[in-house]
């Protein structure tokens, strides 16, 4: 670098009287002052206090370029990590809890923290075994963009102290601040009133939990019900609330000990943004009366906005008609209230990865036992075990719901609040509808084997199971979705993303509204685990007690309205999903047959498949109805 330097100072004052190259070269390379770089020694930076000269005391031009070298070499061998991109959307994200102090030694698969996105909260883990020696984006930091270095590791635990002092301002490529000339003072800021918000040290030590987001798309929550009062003590993994996402109601844990000292947002709160301060939780009960008046500017905006313009009740517009006419006593028939999860005994720790191999090989985390920090689920522990033998459990029926009597409605109309269930689901019906170039497909299958090879399985499973139609349709989709993969893909605006494994989604109508949990791996899976994996996720979302990761993802649709009669309907595409199958009911139709009478009864049953036609052609898609019927009508092949 310094012989390019004196080159440069060469050229530049070739004109100049007495002054050579070599005599450019002999002060460049003597003891004294280098060329146009102060005295200070090479390799250790210039000292930059006074004005730069030529040799022989001639001032350089102001506009020669001041070349500054790096100052890296007096701190160890490290690493700098960077924040990922843990979603294909994310941009920023949220240090939301580090899970290592500094100094900790991280092995191979160990989590280093946990990073909220614009999806969901995900665990960031450490691809190899070093010591974490500087943290430096805290807890709690938000907003920090994707490639932004978030810590320091290194390979011995020795070389941690020479960190204990950096900042990422110290290995940045700028001149030692003593011989610097200082910046211009910038004007005083006037002094910042205390926000409640940012309390400082007018409050004790607390910590703010504000809402996550518990679905990919969520943008705001409601919070329907506190499970803990204030200054009753939370314990990690109990349940602090529930709140309705876009998606469910989903119990909303604890992470750490602690003393709930102040509730900010009430029961029944709708359209709370994400990110906003939920309550106060103190390690120490004496702290609780300190917060007595705490308040939060944004939940404070919040509710001045929502008492400016309160959202209509539920209405029922009276008519000036007579009254009706007094009707029979009927038994009313009890509202069954839409319970969210019951609290757990605890919350289950487990790495990304672990939960990811753990839902390929369909392993109930609940059963495995982690050997990680705090009993955290590693990778290891999820190829080393070992299922208990233990009686499957009864399957649970389906319970007629009893048919009401309406009373007789008062008025023309009621005004039904819209849940932010239901809304997502417009929004997102609408926008499949209106980017997805959708095209339909429709096929007549016979079932007639079909339902031989059922009534033979039903006679030879337990008592507990009892396969059904859908079954054979989810089976017979999934292998359909090998054979033809182009059906198994996802339209992912720069790539289009070919899937390797099958994960379907089943549509579950619920009170709430329409749900798709997710049987994973339905390639690999028996009839037997199949319809043991959609009784209990149809159960679950009934009841409103699915876990995230039970219905977010899947690789294609299968919506079923065969039980209510329906002949044939056209589905709406999931996105990013390719494909959604539209199942009909059975009917009994006349067929060609090879007999005396030359016809047959068959029960025969219409599908429509839905396709994206930005990632599946016609021809693709009419190659996938013709390998679904042909399973389906030759029910044995599945077997091959």
């Amino acid at each position: 670098m310094w012989r390019v330097l004196a080159r440069r100072v060469a050229r530049g004052a070739a004109g100049a009287p007495g002054l050579s190259c070599r005599a450019l070269s002999a002060a460049g390379a003597g003891g004294g002052a280098a060329v146009g770089v102060g005295a200070g020694p090479l390799g250790r930076g210039p000292a930059w206090g006074s004005p730069v000269r030529r040799p022989g005391g001639l001032p350089l031009p102001p506009a020669w370029p001041r070349l500054v070298p790096r100052r890296c070499c007096s701190l160890p061998a490290h690493q700098k990590v960077a924040l990922p991109a843990l979603s294909p959307t994310m941009q920023m994200g949220t240090i939301a809890r580090w899970e290592k102090k500094e100094g900790d030694k991280i092995g191979e698969g160990e989590l280093i923290a946990e990073v909220e996105t614009d999806k969901a909260t995900v665990g960031f883990e450490s691809l190899e075994e070093c010591y974490l020696a500087k943290i430096l984006v805290p807890e709690g930091t938000r907003d920090v963009p994707i490639g932004a270095i978030i810590c320091i590791t290194v390979e011995k635990p020795e070389h941690v102290d020479a960190f204990k002092n950096y900042t990422l301002d110290s290995a940045a490529s700028a001149p030692p601040a003593a011989s610097v000339p200082p910046p211009q003072a910038a004007a005083p800021s006037p002094p910042t009133q205390p926000s409640p918000e940012a309390p400082g040290s007018s409050y004790p030590p607390h910590m703010q939990v504000t809402l996550p987001a518990l679905s990919p798309t969520m943008t705001m929550g409601t919070v329907q019900r506190w499970e803990k009062k204030v200054g009753e003590k939370l314990n990690e993994g109990d349940l602090l609330a529930e709140i309705e996402t876009d998606k469910a109601t989903i119990g909303f844990e604890v992470q750490e000990e602690g003393y709930l000292a102040k509730i900010l947002v009430p029961e029944g709160t709708r359209d709370v943004p994400l990110g906003t301060a939920l309550c106060i939780i103190v390690e120490k009960v004496s702290d609780i009366p300190a917060f007595a008046d705490y308040q939060d500017t944004a939940v404070t905006d919040m509710k001045a906005q929502a008492a400016a313009a309160p959202p209509p009740p539920p209405l029922v517009v009276a008519t000036p008609a007579a009254a009706p006419p007094p009707q029979p006593a009927v038994p009313s028939t009890p509202v069954v209230p839409t319970a969210g999860p019951p609290p757990r005994k605890g919350r289950i720790l487990v790495s990304p990865l672990a939960k990811k191999m753990a839902a390929e090989k369909g392993i109930d985390l609940a059963q495995v036992k982690g050997t990680g920090p705090d009993g955290r689920i590693t990778k290891k522990d999820v190829e080393s075990f070992v299922p208990p033998k233990v009686a499957p459990a009864p399957a649970l029926e389906a319970v007629p719901a009893a048919a009401a009597v309406a009373a007789a409605p008062v008025g023309t109309f009621t005004d039904i609040p819209i849940s932010n269930i239901r809304r997502v689901i417009a929004q997102r019906l609408m926008q499949s509808k209106q980017t997805i170039p959708h095209y339909y497909l429709s096929v007549d299958i016979n079932m007639g084997e079909v339902l031989v090879l059922r009534k033979e399985l039903n006679q030879e499973v337990s008592d507990n199971i009892k396969l059904s139609v859908n079954d054979f349709i989810i089976k017979a989709s999934a292998l359909a979705c090998l054979k033809v993969p182009e059906a198994n893909s996802s339209w992912m605006d720069t790539v289009i993303r070919q899937n390797h494994v099958v994960d379907v989604s089943v549509a579950v109508s619920t009170p709430a509204g329409l749900i798709t949990p997710i049987v994973f791996n339905a390639h690999i899976k028996g009839l037997a685990s199949i319809s043991k994996d959609v009784v209990s996720l149809a159960t679950k979302a009934r009841e409103g007690k699915l876990q995230p990761h039970e219905f977010q993802g899947g690789t294609f649709t299968i919506s079923n309205l065969g039980m209510y009669g329906i002949k044939n309907f056209s589905a709406i595409i999931n996105p990013p999903q390719a494909c959604i199958l539209a199942v009909g009911s059975s009917e009994k139709r006349l067929v060609p047959a090879d007999n005396e009478k030359g016809f047959d009864v068959a029960s025969v049953m219409s599908v429509t498949l839905s396709c994206d036609h930005r990632v599946v052609d016609g021809a693709v898609g009419a190659q996938w109805l013709a390998e679904f019927k042909n399973l389906l009508e030759k029910p044995v092949t599945m077997l091959l």
